[in-house]
Formats: C-alpha cells, sequence, structure tokens
C-alpha cells in the first residue's frame, strides 16, 4: 500500500510503498476513502523538516542542551551517532481521515467490516491506503454525512474543545482570532450555540468566508480592537478564541484589550505566550489553553488501549467530542465542504504539499485527498526492498521491532560485526518499516511476524519489541528452530519465564542482551579479579520514567526492576562468577506518586559461591551526575568504574588506571559473541545464568511486597 511519508532528517516528502498494519485486538484496520490536509499543522511540520541541522537546532533550543549533555556522559562519537539515527526516523503525515472498516479487532463491539468510519489521531489516522486505528479514535459516520465532510473529524474536534474550553453561553459575544481550517469551524458552532461571534485574520478571502459562514462581524486582524468595542457597545467581548498560528504575542496582546472585565481567552492555535500581566491583571482575565481533540489525548490508555473515561465524570472525551462534531454536520449546522479549495487524488497528494511549501502560488484552506484503489489487506503484508542473495555462511536476521533503542543501538552496533546479514524486518507500522529498512539495506519488511518465523533465509531472530511481547516471540522463535538473540528482559512474569524453560531445549541459541557483561572495562575486572569470592557495590543513577510511559506499565514493560535492573544483576553475576541465591530489597516510601517507590531501592544480593552484591538504584537523582559506578573488593584488589569511561585498579599498593574516550557499554562484544555461539553452538551466556538472573528480578519485587529476604 502507499503511504505519505516525509523525513525528518532530510526533509524529503513522498509517496512510498509500505506494509499495511495487522489489525490489533483494540482497534480496526480501514480502508481509507478521504484525508484532510491540516494546512497549519501540517506546514509547519513541513517546514521543519525542511531546514537545515543548523535551523532545527535553532526551533528546538531545548534539545540542543540535551545532546551536549549526554556528549558530556556517553562521549561526542556516541551522542551523534544517536542523534542523527533519531533524525532518521520518518514522519507520517496526516491526522484526520475517513474509510471503510476492513477488519475489527477482538476486543471491539458494534462495528462490522463495511462501515463508514471517520478516525483521528496522530500516527493513526494517516494519508494512507490503509490505516489502523483503536478504538477510541473512530466513530461511525451518520448515514448523511459524506465521506469527504467526515474527513475534518479531527480539526472539528479541536476546534469543538476549543468552544468547550471557552464555556460559551446564549447570547454572549466571542471573538474568533485567526479564520483558518480550526477559525471557521469555531465561528460555526458557537453560531450553532446561540453566540454573537466577530472574526478576524489578515486574508480578505477568509474574512468574507466566515461572513457567509455565520459570523455576525468580521474584520482584518490590525481593525480588531476598534471593531470588537463597536460590537460590544463598549463592554468588550465575552470570551476570545484564538486560533491562529504565529509566532508573535500580537494575538494574546489584542485578546486581553478586546476583553470585558472578567473575561476568557482560550488558546488553541501556535502562537506566543508572553502575556502582558497588566492588563490581564486589571481585568482578572481568565487565561487557558485547550488540549487537541479533548480529554484522552496524550493519554495511552486511552488512545491506545481503548480505556475509556466515565461518561458520568468525563463527558467529553476525544470520541465524544468526533461524535458530536460529526452530529452537527448530519444536522446541517456546520459545513466542513464550504472551507474546500482544493480536492487531490491520494496518487497526486505531492501537489497538495507544492501548495503549502509555496511551489503553486495558489491560495488554499481546506485541501482534502480523495482514495479510490481497491486493497486487499493480504496483498499488502509485504514489501520487498532488494533481491539480494543471502550467503549460507552469514547470520542471516529477522529483526522484529524498531524502536528508538533499536534504531540507535542495535542496528549501528551490529552493522559494525562482520558476518550478520540484515534480511527481514518486522515492525508494527509500515512507516518504520520503510525508513529503517531502506536506511539499513534490509531485504525484505513486512508488519507480521510470521513472515520472519517461515522465512527459510533467515536463522536468527532478534525480538526487540516491547516488553510484554518478548516471551511470545522467544517462543515462536524457538519453535521455529531459529537462534533467537532478545533484548533485556527475557519475559515479564515467572509463568513465562517456565514456561520458556520447559520449551528451551539448547538446539538453538538463546541470548539476551545483557550487554554490560561484554563491555571492555568489565571484562578487565573479570580478567583481574578472577574466581574468589567478593563484594560488588552497584550504584546506577538512573533518572525518572513517568508513570504513563509504558516501560512502568506491569502489564507491558513490567516496571523498571524487570526491565532494566536486570542488567545491574547479570553484571554483578558475570564478575561474581556464581548465582544468586537470596535476595533482599527496600525501597524508599514518598508522598510523590509520579513515579513507583521502587524506582528508588537498595537491593542485596548473596550468591552461591559466598559472594554479595549490594545495587542501589536510584531515579530521584540530579541528571548531571554520571549514571552508572560501581566498586569491587576481593582479597587484596579494589576497583573503581565509572560510567563505563574509567577503570582505576587499586592492588599492592599500586594504582593503575584505564580510559574510554567513549563509553563502551558493551554492544559490539555482545554481538560478536552472539555470531560466535551461532557458529560453535556454545552460547555466550549459559541460559542458567539468563534464568537465575530474570528470576532475581521477580524475587526482588517480592521481597520488596513481603519485607523479607527471599531464597531463589
Amino acid at each position: 500500500m502507499k503511504q505519505l511519508i516525509q523525513s525528518y532528517k532530510t526533509g524529503e516528502l513522498g509517496l512510498f510503498e509500505v506494509p499495511a498494519q495487522i489489525c490489533d485486538e483494540n482497534g480496526v484496520l480501514i480502508k481509507t476513502t478521504a484525508s484532510l490536509v491540516s494546512a497549519g499543522t501540517e506546514k509547519m511540520i513541513v517546514d521543519i523538516a525542511k531546514k537545515s541541522l543548523l535551523g532545527k537546532a535553532k526551533a528546538r533550543p531545548d534539545l540542543v542542551k540535551q545532546v551536549i549533555d549526554k556528549m558530556k556522559k556517553e562521549g561526542i562519537q556516541n551522542t551523534l551517532e544517536k542523534v542523527f539515527n533519531k533524525l532518521d526516523t520518518p514522519i507520517p503525515l496526516g491526522y484526520s481521515c475517513a474509510g471503510h472498516v476492513m477488519d475489527v479487532g477482538n476486543n471491539i463491539d458494534g462495528i462490522s467490516v463495511g462501515d463508514r468510519v471517520a478516525c483521528g489521531g496522530v500516527g493513526y489516522a494517516n494519508h494512507s491506503e490503509i490505516n489502523y486505528v483503536p478504538k477510541n479514535l473512530f466513530v461511525k459516520i451518520p448515514d448523511n454525512v459524506d465521506d469527504i465532510d467526515a474527513s475534518f473529524v479531527t480539526v472539528g474536534a479541536i476546534a469543538l474543545q476549543g468552544i468547550r474550553q471557552t464555556g460559551p453561553t446564549l447570547g454572549e459575544n466571542i471573538a474568533v482570532m485567526g479564520l483558518g481550517l480550526l477559525g471557521q469551524l469555531t465561528v460555526q458552532m458557537l453560531k450553532a450555540n446561540g453566540c454573537r461571534v466577530i472574526g478576524s485574520d489578515v486574508d480578505p478571502d477568509k474574512i468574507e468566508l466566515a461572513k457567509k459562514l455565520g459570523a455576525d462581524e468580521a474584520c482584518h486582524a490590525e481593525d480588531l480592537i476598534k471593531k470588537a468595542m463597536d460590537f460590544s457597545n463598549g463592554y468588550g467581548v465575552d470570551a476570545v478564541i484564538i486560533t491562529a498560528s504565529t509566532m508573535s504575542n500580537q494575538p494574546i496582546i489584542d485578546a486581553g484589550d478586546i476583553s470585558r472585565m472578567r473575561g476568557r481567552v482560550i488558546v488553541v492555535g501556535m502562537v506566543g505566550m508572553e502575556i502582558p500581566r497588566n492588563e490581564y491583571y486589571k481585568k482578572e482575565l481568565t487565561l487557558k489553553l485547550s488540549m487537541a481533540y479533548g480529554p484522552g489525548r496524550y493519554d495511552p490508555e486511552y488512545e491506545e488501549k481503548g480505556i475509556d473515561y466515565p461518561y458520568d465524570l468525563v463527558r467529553w472525551t476525544e470520541q465524544r467530542n468526533f461524535e458530536a462534531f460529526l452530529n452537527l454536520i448530519a444536522e446541517g449546522k456546520v459545513r466542513p465542504k464550504e472551507l474546500i479549495t482544493h480536492e487531490f487524488d491520494f496518487d497526486n497528494a505531492m501537489k497538495a504539499y507544492d501548495l503549502l511549501e509555496g511551489k503553486v502560488k495558489e491560495k488554499y484552506l481546506g485541501i482534502v485527498l480523495k482514495y479510490t484503489h481497491d486493497l486487499d489487506i493480504q496483498e499488502h503484508k509485504i514489501v520487498q526492498i532488494n533481491a539480494k542473495p543471502i550467503p549460507q555462511d552469514e547470520v542471516s536476521v529477522g529483526l522484529i521491532g524498531a524502536g528508538n533503542f533499536t534504531k540507535s543501538i542495535i542496528l549501528p552496533n551490529l552493522k559494525k560485526v562482520d558476518g550478520f546479514e540484515l534480511t527481514g524486518l518486522c515492525t508494527a507500522t509500515g512507516v518504520s518499516a520503510h525508513g529503517t529498512g531502506q536506511k539499513h539495506g534490509f531485504k525484505y519488511i513486512t508488519t507480521d511476524t510470521n513472515e520472519i518465523y517461515k522465512n527459510d533465509e533467515i536463522n536468527a531472530v532478534f525480538i526487540t519489541t516491547r516488553h510484554d511481547q518478548h516471551a511470545p516471540n522467544v517462543l515462536k522463535t524457538i519453535k521455529a528452530k531459529k537462534h533467537c538473540f532478545v533484548e533485556k528482559p527475557l519475559c515479564i512474569n515467572e509463568e513465562e519465564l517456565e514456561e520458556i524453560a520447559e520449551a528451551y531445549d539448547g538446539s538453538v541459541i538463546l541470548q539476551v542482551g545483557f550487554n554490560r557483561r561484554f563491555a571492555p572495562l568489565v571484562r578487565k575486572m573479570k580478567e583481574r579479579v578472577g574466581n574468589v569470592p567478593m563484594s560488588v557495590t552497584y550504584r546506577v543513577n538512573a533518572g525518572v520514567i513517568p508513570k504513563n510511559i509504558w516501560v512502568q506499565d506491569p502489564d507491558v514493560g513490567g516496571g523498571r526492576i524487570v526491565g532494566e535492573v536486570c542488567h545491574f544483576i547479570d553484571t554483578c553475576s558475570y564478575l561474581i562468577g556464581s548465582e544468586v541465591d537470596n535476595v533482599y530489597a527496600a525501597c524508599i516510601h514518598k508522598n510523590d506518586k509520579s513515579i513507583p517507590d521502587e524506582d528508588n531501592v537498595s537491593i542485596v544480593l548473596t550468591y552461591k559461591n559466598g559472594s554479595t552484591a549490594t545495587i542501589n538504584y536510584y531515579a530521584y537523582g540530579d541528571s548531571s551526575m554520571p549514571k552508572e559506578y560501581m566498586e569491587l573488593f576481593a582479597n587484596g584488589i579494589a576497583m573503581e568504574m565509572n560510567n563505563f569511561r574509567e577503570l582505576v585498579i587499586y592492588e599492592k599498593g599500586k594504582k593503575e588506571r584505564f580510559k574510554n574516550s567513549n563509553q563502551d557499554k558493551g554492544f559490539i562484544n555482545e554481538f560478536k559473541m552472539f555470531k560466535k555461539a551461532v557458529q560453535t553452538g556454545v552460547p555466550a551466556i549459559p541460559f542458567e545464568s539468563i534464568y537465575n538472573t530474570t528470576l532475581t528480578t521477580f524475587k526482588i519485587l517480592e521481597s520488596l511486597k513481603s519485607k523479607q529476604a527471599i531464597e531463589l
């Protein structure tokens, strides 16, 4: 299928052949019939992507500071590699469309194949022939509303949410600043609400259109202050809704000037936000921002999992705003078609962006893309990129998952090791598959894992998905008799661990991404200390991950002890050369519930050979402190390892110092050892050690709950 994609790095924009998504249980697949080009939002995205690297840096100075801080901790080379990989991430364009249902997830009720639906959401309602949309981001289209009108649903919901934030009452005087798509829809809905409306813009055509669509008054922005005072009989308007898009602070200033005492100012568009305090203070104005389509936006529980808010507590969610907007169209109170200036067949979508970029000198407002192709899902699950032969003596890789970590760490380091051939790539979205597949030279891309497992050319599967998908894919890989590299953790609960242990017979290599044991400085520590009882202290300045991020979800990420502390357990176990026998853990108990208590935890491990390890894992530290620090004490020797940049060894009254110019956490060595394991049949990490480390993470959680030491 075709999808409109832009490279954030180069600004290249085009229609590309990508695999269609698989229908998840919490959503539907739709065959798109119409999608709306957002002249404001999409023009901004396109403009930023077209900028030079310096231009992008000027546009986002906050990110530049993050890059500089990262360079200090991890080295210039490592940081730049991550930055350029991030810039290579392709951007799917579009967020408002309509279409017909092609497939329905198991958890979806009240919808059938063939139903017409309107869809919203960045990353879901794309300019794409086929889209996967979660259950709370689509609604049925009323019978008397056509697909073209329905494709305005997201922009309509944004305008409607701005009105809800305003709280207008019958007969109030409302000013709408900016008469683009959002402004024109806002004018129409305010009139449907019984308000008197004055609009302003700098474009005479938009001013006339607003009058045609019901505005009681509309004027040039420069005349607004006088006109608004006349319009309100000298009192000032009851409320101002700013739907303009400009870096200027003038709309905020003007809004204060035209407001009555104790009026309301609602910001919907992207404008300068330096508030003139005196005017707002003297009039005791209320200033509010409107969050996109409504409650539920940016909440993964709502948008991704489809968990709705209670109707009686949150009357107007994203989805309910969608429904309300379509009902207004059905009643004839809002007329989106009146806003359309251009329509293009999807095959000619680039003409729409020629308008946005100014290559075609025509005025535009509403731009709609129309889709006419008859598509079959099964025919669009896989896309061939090249026909390269796969040498039989290579480790032929099928990669499942291509998130930020995979693109910035796994793939760049894997390609530095000879003997790997990138054959098949499977990701959740066609956009991700296309960008990563093209860049790294995969033979084919897909969104269906079965296309990886059934391919005879592939002899090794790399699993780098979200954590809840690790165990199911490990089990499928074992069943398919392919070697398996799975990024940590191996799994997220004991039941999965036992299922893997029962299925794994050692006939293929199974390696977990415990890369730190392969780091040169850690290897140097092991080489010098040998196999003697020892004590290891590992301090991790982990940084905060908010509760709403998937890693913190027990059912998806497993939490940070399962998902990340496993790294440090494995490193200690490697140095000690034994398995954990007993664990005790205690965490900070605090009033701040923005992160789990267990993210600030002290863990004491005792080993079968008499050694001990203490892991102090803290999320609350300051980010300027290096992330990882380790001390090791054994008979007559002591060591300090600082963030994989420096190792100091104290022995026989002398001090030796080893330094790395760039942080080396062992990724390249990890992949070298995996390749060697595939070639020799001897695992780089014994399964017993992987099992023990994974089980230890679960026992840490058990110890925190019971406040007791737990034996493994």
